[in-house]
């Protein structure tokens, strides 16, 4: 599959999820479009999963050792802004 962007990847798969949902193709044409669907479901979650990956920081920790934690959104929310701890 050539290189596609997520939210392409995604907007295509929930199309073909209505069609499949409808009934009304034929069964060779859904089956066609489901393994269409199962190929953008592990690309989408594939980029998903890279995406996870590149969204760890680096913090220190008590010690002032360097340690890797997955970031958390709503923990930065509720903080507002960088507190001075966070190495970037």
């Amino acid at each position: 599959m050539a290189t596609v962007k997520f939210e392409e990847a995604l907007a295509r798969l929930e199309a073909i999820v209505a069609e499949l949902e409808r009934g009304e193709l034929p069964l060779e044409d859904s089956m066609r479009i489901f393994e269409e669907g199962m190929k953008l479901s592990k690309v989408c979650l594939k980029m998903l999963e890279e995406a996870e990956r590149k969204v760890e920081i680096l913090i220190k920790d008590k010690d002032g050792k360097k340690r890797t934690r997955t970031f958390d959104i709503e923990e930065h929310a509720e903080a507002g802004q960088d507190n001075g701890d966070v190495e970037g």
